[in-house]
């Protein structure tokens, strides 16, 4: 099935581009001892540089669900750059250090770490071809080069692989561009909830209009009010080292950025941030790491119990209030005849107070 899929590509296309030698794999970073817990990075942290591990049945289901999804983007794109060449566009063959970023920042990698989308991104484009081209302007500062509308992680792809970019040149304005940034974001890999408030925070910083970030993003103006206001809420340092978390929804960040607001929450943060266990772990794990360590903070401390003593100063029992329960714990020496009159005597003293509080309201 696969290689009829190749076929059917490179006979649409003519085959694509030749890959060229593979680019060395990342240096693995050590992760904590299990055993030991956290280890605050630089204090006796030991780590392997080693080969992978042998794959597990779920690294193996994993890697089919990535396949998967790599021959479905495939198809797709054969197909968007069908629709392209049909509607006469021109499509042209760029080396990759010829191609900046757009000027305005939308997806969040850390310490230049990618994701396992955009490895399967890279095998695909070494398998097939790159089959859909990504979009560019001429740069509007410096002859020669080029601005990415979008494509920026095929153009990544093919710089790793040190192939061409197969790219469409067309002349935008920096709203026609984060306009067709955004557009290609909704459309292919969405964003994160924090990635999407960031790429907003970014256009309002460079003095976007509302309703053009609004329409880059696809949201009405609340739900972009919504935006700024999480991610305005939380230092960048901290979301740049949690990075993207897709699996962290508004809530879940809303309720970080409250956290975040606590006197001392960010000293606390700064260092969560700092165990080898953080900066090892993905960005989802990052984001429940610094969420677990703050929400421990905001459990509030049981009431310590009152001591009731005798006339000696001896403790007997001890009166536990917690919220609306309270509970009398006595001393394991009491004698059992004693707790039976306390109960009678607290019985009837309570039938007293209820009386009482009857004949005050009349």
């Amino acid at each position: 099935m696969a290689g009829n899929r190749k076929n059917e590509l490179k006979a649409l296309f003519g085959g694509g581009l030749a890959p060229a030698e593979a680019a060395r794999a990342p240096e693995t970073k050590s992760a904590p001892d299990a055993q030991t817990g956290p280890v605050p990075a630089g204090e006796g942290a030991v780590g392997t540089t080693g080969g992978l591990p042998p794959r597990s049945a779920s690294s193996a289901v994993k890697a089919m669900g990535l396949s998967l999804g790599a021959m479905t983007r495939e198809v797709e794109e054969a197909r968007a750059l069908h629709k392209a060449l049909s509607e006469g566009e021109r499509v042209v063959s760029i080396a990759p250090e010829k191609i900046d970023s757009s000027f305005v920042e939308d997806r969040l990698r850390l310490d230049g770490r990618e994701d396992e989308d955009f490895a399967a991104l890279v095998d695909s484009i070494s398998e097939s071809g790159q089959q859909v081209p990504v979009l560019l302007r001429p740069h509007p500062e410096k002859i020669g080069r080029y601005q990415t509308a979008y494509g920026h992680r095929r153009v990544r792809a093919a710089s790793r692989l040190g192939i061409e970019v197969k790219a469409i040149v067309r002349p935008l304005s920096d709203d026609e561009l984060v306009l067709a940034q955004g557009k290609e974001n909704a459309e292919r890999r969405n964003l994160s909830f924090i990635e999407r408030g960031l790429f907003a925070r970014n256009l309002a910083a460079r003095g976007f209009d509302r309703k053009v970030i609004g329409d880059a993003l696809a949201v009405q103006k609340s739900e972009l009010s919504r935006l700024m206001q999480v991610v305005d809420s939380i230092p960048e340092t901290v979301i740049r080292m949690i990075g993207p978390a897709p699996k962290a929804g508004r809530d879940r960040w809303m309720k970080l950025g409250e956290m975040l607001q606590r006197k001392s929450a960010q000293d606390i943060a700064n260092d969560e941030m700092h165990y080898q266990r953080f900066q090892a772990a993905g960005s989802d794990q990052r984001f429940q790491f610094l969420f677990d360590r703050l929400s421990r903070r905001d459990k509030p401390e049981a009431p310590k119990p009152e001591e009731l003593k005798d006339r000696s100063g001896r403790v007997f029992a001890r009166l536990r209030r917690d919220g609306k329960t309270s509970r009398i714990e006595f001393s394991a020496d009491i004698d059992a005849a004693f707790i039976d009159e306390a109960a009678a005597y607290l019985a009837e003293r309570y039938e007293e107070f209820l009386a009482n509080r009857t004949a005050g309201k009349s």
